[in-house]
């Protein structure tokens, strides 16, 4: 039953439909769930630590279950973007219910689709990078595939990577800091590649344009076939999927940082990322909190990731630790102490 375990997700995607069918306070279930009742089950249930044997790690690298998995929720996540953009604006809605239905959306931006993308964007296969590109143009965040894969890896838990919270930093900065950064790094990167090719920087060869006129596009696009609510209900939920993107990065490196020695930073070990071990949250977002392994080895599919005991471990999982991140004391009283530990 463990190959199926991931389908936990669906109860995410449910609690979205839901959200997105009702009105009044019924249209905000979804973010109830996620924020609410799923930072509460994982204090109940925990941490759950298992360590597979190669032979049967070797079987999960190799059975094609887990990548339809992803193909699945690439279906439905492009599916509940169009039902959105056609149902806001065909809909009379209160205000109430308009901000629940786009932000049930953007956790579904956050959730399926940036995170699957997050996770196909490191497939060397040409499709499962143009779906990574599409999940993350449901979320207005292109520039993503780019900063992400070439940048953040290569930078990150040093002063030098947007994408690494600093110590003390509260989040709602970190937020500003890191989307505007993480944007202009995505162009320089582009450059650089551009120019060890010998092209010139504007360019149709120049992805970064290519993502800023599709996403541009498709703006006109849904506007002009679903009108004005629409696009704005899109862009709001967009933004909102990339907070969610931006608290994660926030509590994945608080704090961490590689030593510098002869100009060089020491190469990326499993204690430069924070690591949670807590089965919920590892199942709803396809183990992404098992982070310290993932920067260890980037290539590793999200399947075969392990749990490591000499990272920094989170006092809980992912999702509550997103809520804690809002309450900038608590924070700080919980995270420092454990952030000195790790830099010993």
């Amino acid at each position: 039953m463990k190959r199926y375990a991931y389908f936990l997700s669906f109860t995410v995607m449910v609690s979205i439909w839901y959200s997105l069918s009702e009105s009044g306070v019924l249209s905000w279930v979804a973010p109830i769930f996620v924020f609410g009742l799923i930072p509460l089950l994982e204090l109940i249930i925990g941490s759950v630590d298992t360590a597979p044997t190669e032979e049967k790690l070797q079987k999960r690298l190799n059975d094609p279950f887990f990548d339809y998995v992803l193909y699945l929720f690439f279906a439905l996540q492009s599916l509940t973007f169009l039902f959105f953009v056609w149902y806001m604006t065909n809909t009379e809605i209160g205000t109430l219910t308009w901000w629940g239905h786009v932000t049930s959306m953007g956790i579904c931006c956050g959730t399926f689709g940036i995170n699957i993308a997050h996770e196909l964007g490191h497939r060397v296969n040409r499709k499962e990078q143009f779906m990574a590109k599409v999940l993350l143009l449901s979320s207005l965040y292109m520039h993503f595939f780019i900063e992400h894969n070439r940048g953040h890896h290569k930078k990150v838990a040093t002063p030098d990577d947007p994408s690494t919270a600093r110590l003390n930093e509260p989040v709602q900065y970190f937020w500003i800091r890191s989307m505007v950064q993480t944007w202009l790094e995505a162009w320089r990167l582009e450059f650089v590649r551009l120019k060890r090719k010998g092209l010139p920087k504007f360019s149709l060869s120049n992805e970064m344009l290519q993502f800023q006129i599709i996403q541009l596009t498709m703006l006109v696009a849904v506007c002009f076939f679903f009108g004005f609510a629409s696009m704005l209900s899109w862009i709001l939920a967009g933004l909102i999927g990339a907070i969610l993107l931006e608290t994660i990065n926030y509590i994945e490196h608080y704090g961490l940082l590689r030593k510098k020695e002869n100009e060089y930073y020491e190469r990326v070990e499993h204690w430069h990322s924070w690591n949670s071990n807590h089965l919920v949250g590892r199942l709803l977002l396809f183990e992404l909190s098992r982070h310290s392994d993932h920067h260890y080895k980037s290539n590793k599919k999200y399947q075969i990731l392990e749990n490591s005991n000499v990272a920094p471990q989170m006092p809980t999982g992912y999702p509550g630790m997103m809520v804690l991140a809002q309450f900038y004391p608590i924070w700080i009283f919980v995270m420092n102490p454990r952030v000195k530990s790790a830099l010993k």
